[in-house]
């Protein structure tokens, strides 16, 4: 009986040191479910934070990096707007840290500025509390991450079943090592406004779009330096912001190296199109462990299980 006491108790504890705040959504979105919170929890985190159906009732906050951590009190992006469609709603991944919501609004409309968009169509953001995913990324857990689809919006009224449906359209060619015929200078301009954004951190793309964008732009290059080529993203480019100001339980990447990384780009590209040797001697990559409950910030146990 003392141990099923102190094991209240502690839960309790937890809960309040993440604090209360707004309503983040109606109770009859919330879902019910009783666990204990342990901070010896070495269940899989993804088995508890994927079928969250809402986000917990918390002050907006971020804890941990953006690939072990959680959100509490994270926004919705409404799934239709002036300038945006939210995609692949069954998902259920349209959410994010209220500044990731207004980024992606002041992005949709600059991007509606460009001849042949329409605006945005969003990918995956984070669950309803972030935390692993149960397929797909390994960061996308603190409501900081977004996926922004290569296809130019053409309707903005896409019924949910077309969201479903439809599909990004690939930028690359030769393996990523350049763009196609899809690539625009509308494109150009986009990944440009975002990563002029003071809020973004850096943004990435697969090599050829980088190397592209090296060398079409004219202008300043500063913006040049968060574009950061990676495997994949070459249906969708992906944003990172950086943490909120004040948000002393979110951890900042390290900033990306300084210059615009266009050499670093064409070292990728080169790579992609004489691919070294492979290393008689490399030992085979050990699988990495599932992150557990136990392995995530403390607070996240309460953003889980809160109301």
């Amino acid at each position: 009986m003392m141990r099923n006491w102190v094991g209240l108790l502690a839960c309790v504890i937890l809960v309040a040191c993440v604090g209360g705040g707004k309503d983040r959504a109606p109770a009859h979105m919330v879902p019910a479910h009783k666990v204990t919170v342990s901070s010896s929890d070495h269940r899989p985190a993804k088995e508890v934070f994927g079928p969250i159906a809402a986000p917990s009732r918390q002050d907006p906050a971020s804890f941990g990096s953006y690939a072990k951590g959680c959100i509490g009190g994270a926004a919705q992006l409404p799934e239709t707007g002036p300038t945006w469609q939210a995609m692949r709603l069954s998902r259920n991944r349209n959410y994010g840290h209220p500044v990731l919501i207004d980024f992606l609004e002041d992005l949709s409309r600059k991007a509606a500025a460009q001849p042949g968009w329409a605006g945005i169509y969003v990918g995956d953001m984070s669950q309803p509390r972030g935390g692993p995913m149960s397929s797909g990324h390994a960061s996308h857990q603190i409501g900081l991450d977004a996926d922004i689809w290569m296809l130019p919006p053409k309707r903005l009224d896409l019924t949910v079943a077309e969201r479903e449906n439809i599909s990004s359209i690939s930028m690359r060619r030769a393996a990523g090592a350049y763009v196609n015929d899809s690539w625009t200078p509308q494109h150009h301009q986009v990944l440009k406004a975002a990563a002029s954004d003071p809020r973004v951190a850096r943004i990435f793309v697969f090599p050829g779009a980088k190397v592209q964008m090296c060398q079409d732009e004219t202008g300043d290059r500063a913006w040049l330096r968060k574009i950061r080529p990676w495997y994949g993203h070459h249906y969708h480019f992906h944003v990172r912001l950086n943490c909120p100001k004040g948000d002393r339980s979110c951890e900042d990447q390290a900033p990306p190296p300084p210059g615009d990384g266009c050499a670093d780009a064409q070292d990728w590209v080169n790579n992609i199109l004489n691919p070294p040797p492979p290393n008689p001697n490399a030992k085979p990559a050990k699988p990495k462990p599932p992150i557990t409950l136990a392995t995530l910030p403390a607070q996240c146990s309460a953003v889980a299980f809160s109301r």
